[in-house]
């Protein structure tokens, strides 16, 4: 039986997917996540993931640095990814990117005999991920404001004329993968309900980064 490649709906996902437990990797709706992958559970999930409908789910273990258990508990939301380039490394390793579908909410995980964890996804509540909008309007003065000093301040470089003319959702969402927030911080942006409620999320903590650096008190998001 064929099955789809390429996915219009969350509808059409499947209700079951296989997930990649990473502390503090975070892939979104429409953006590009590379993988390394070389540990032989990870390799089988890729390999049954290729011969089926392509798409894993990427999600945090619930408590930070769990991810070197075997069976860590699992963050409540994650976003399931298709992979969309893949290839194998003389020395056994795969090299695979993903471009985020949509987020899901964990429904319970399934029991098996395979080496990887599979769970139930739950994507109703995030059906939106899958419809592009409009590019919705941020505090865009307010975020260069902040991130200038974020960056400076870790010996980041980056483009500030590609930044500065970058459409809204494309801007935060790869900032809030490359910026190094702490696990916590990172599951609390993938969670934002909108793009807007992202980005005042993502300029709050580099405002709250920048304010400590700076040896000044600061509260944490929730």
């Amino acid at each position: 039986m064929s099955v789809p490649r390429r996915f219009r709906n969350i509808a059409e996902l499947p209700a079951v997917i296989p997930v990649f437990p990473l502390t503090g990797l975070l892939l979104l709706p429409r953006t590009r996540l590379p993988l390394n992958v070389f540990e032989p559970r990870y390799l089988a999930m890729v390999d049954a993931a290729m011969d089926g409908y392509r798409l894993i789910g990427m999600i945090q273990p619930k408590n930070a640095g769990d991810d070197m258990g075997k069976d860590p508990p699992l963050a409540e939301i994650g976003c399931v990814g298709r992979i969309v380039e893949y290839s194998e490394t003389d020395d056994g390793r795969y090299l695979v990117t993903l471009v985020g579908l949509t987020r899901f909410r964990t429904a319970g995980e399934r029991a098996g005999t395979l080496p990887f964890r599979q769970v139930a996804a739950d994507y109703t509540s995030f059906a939106s991920d899958m419809v592009e909008a409009s590019d919705p309007p941020i505090a865009r003065d307010r975020l260069l404001a902040a991130l200038k000093p974020y960056l400076t301040t870790r010996q980041m470089k980056t483009d500030w004329q590609s930044v500065e003319e970058a459409p809204s959702e494309a801007l935060i969402n790869a900032l809030c993968m490359i910026c190094p927030f702490e696990p916590v911080e990172k599951q609390t942006l993938l969670e934002a309900p909108t793009i807007k409620d992202r980005a005042e999320t993502l300029i709050a903590l580099l405002e709250i980064a920048n304010a400590t650096s700076k040896g000044g008190r600061s509260q944490p998001v929730h």
